[in-house]
């Protein structure tokens, strides 16, 4: 696929299923998220793959910490039941080093390249994706399951898989004239 048809086009899938990326096709993503750009290399990201039963654990989280939340039993089921939107999901935490001469908006913008540099990677070998974030990423529970510092931040979560609908073949291809200015 084209670079630049890749990005000009892009769109999340929420609807995912089997199969998911594995083996070379999963290995080529997390490298394209290790490309992210990264002022004096920290590399200020960790990836956790959380697939098969490790869904069930992280299901588990997400409902332990809207319930600590106080959510209503709706929050509490979609909580729950969020981890099953896809057969993939790799949560990305933006490590940061405090006191660096790379502010920590800087690292956790890396981070968020990231993941924007995954789903690329994703749909060019015929996957897609939707990153998704949440009141729940700032949920003790759900930062001490990925051993976020005080420092660190959950940027998201990216649900990778096979899209179940197909993209219309037309896309609105947005004017950026008033979003532009010339310095």
């Amino acid at each position: 696929m084209d670079a630049l048809e890749l990005l000009v086009n892009r769109r999340s899938a929420s609807r995912l299923a089997e199969p998911a990326p594995a083996g070379e096709q999963l290995q080529n993503i997390l490298r394209a998220g290790m490309r992210a750009p990264d002022h004096k290399s920290l590399q200020p990201w960790r990836f956790f793959v959380i697939e098969g039963e490790g869904r069930e654990r992280f299901s588990a989280t997400l409902e332990k910490a809207a319930m600590v939340e106080e959510g209503d039993e709706k929050a509490v089921e979609k909580a729950r039941s969020a981890p099953f939107r896809a057969p993939l999901i790799i949560a990305v935490v933006a490590k940061c080093e405090e006191n660096h001469k790379v502010p920590v908006w800087e690292q956790q913008m890396s981070a968020g390249c990231a993941v924007m540099a995954m789903q690329m990677a994703a749909i060019a070998q015929g996957f897609n994706g939707i990153w998704r974030s949440g009141a729940l990423t700032e949920s003790p529970v759900v930062r001490d399951a990925f051993q976020c510092r005080a420092q660190d931040k959950i940027v998201g979560f990216l649900y990778l898989g096979t899209p179940q609908l197909k993209a219309s073949t037309s896309i609105n291809l947005p004017d950026p004239t008033p979003f532009v200015r010339y310095f």
